[in-house]
């Protein structure tokens, strides 16, 4: 029978989502309590791979188990073994062929820029504290909308078999002293969003025009494009499913 289990974790302290031979991931630990608790070994597939010290509001994995699991008290006993920084908030039966990643239709991450140096949120925004043009930034959000190919904001020798991407949301949010990327689409490449936000950066600065994101996006260059901005800032906020994926 395969679960999925939706989750969140603080970054902070991890090398990313995915096993590393030499570091600490989500994963290990996951599958580590998993198998405690079940008394076998379990692996786990992730809906994605966050680099490190990226965080997440909402991941799911999957996993296959011999028998049936009742949620709560699983959930609760999962908690139990899993670190305060990573928790386990619902389980449930899905297809034997589901799968956390292909399944997905949409992702949506945020990227947080704190304008004002705050101890309470150092670890969870990047601060920025020259004044950015936040109206210049989503008028080069709409031009994202305009794109599909992302090549100039995909990390180098990524290994993928189409840089397409389809972005369905990307809009840049104020509350007080905190500036919200929000942006939505059917997949990510690898260090999208990062990259996309220090071009936005650059915008923001009036180091380039608005219209000259029409120009790095056709450059297909990664040079072309912003630097890439510090991953703590960085959320995976929702992953959706087609509701044919559960029982």
């Amino acid at each position: 029978m395969r679960y999925f289990l939706e989750l969140s974790y603080n970054g902070k302290g991890y090398h990313g989502w995915q096993n590393q031979p030499n570091a600490i991931s989500v994963q290990q630990l996951l599958e580590e309590a998993l198998s405690t608790l079940l008394r076998t070994k379990i692996e786990i597939v992730g809906a994605g791979r966050t680099d490190a010290g990226v965080h997440a509001s909402q991941m799911y994995a999957h996993f296959d188990a011999v028998s049936e699991i009742e949620a709560s008290n699983f959930i609760y006993k999962l908690n139990s073994i899993l670190p305060n920084d990573i928790a386990v908030h619902n389980i449930f039966k899905v297809r034997d062929d589901a799968h956390v990643r292909f399944d997905a239709i949409e992702r949506t991450y945020h990227y947080k820029i704190s304008t004002k140096k705050d101890v309470f949120i150092n670890d969870f925004a990047y601060f920025f504290q020259t004044p950015l043009d936040v109206e210049k930034m989503n008028e080069a959000c709409k031009i994202l909308l305009q794109y599909n190919d992302f090549q100039c904001f995909s990390k180098s020798n990524t290994d993928v078999k189409t840089y397409n991407c389809d972005i369905k949301v990307a809009e840049w949010k104020v509350d007080k002293n905190v500036l919200t990327l929000i942006i939505t689409a059917d997949r990510f490449l690898r260090n999208m969003v990062r990259a996309i936000v220090g071009t936005m950066i650059n915008i923001g600065l009036g180091k380039i025009a608005v219209n000259d994101l029409h120009t790095i996006i056709n450059s297909k260059n990664r040079s072309e494009a912003g630097y890439s901005v510090p991953a703590h800032g960085l959320y995976l906020k929702q992953i959706s499913y087609p509701d044919s994926v559960k029982l």
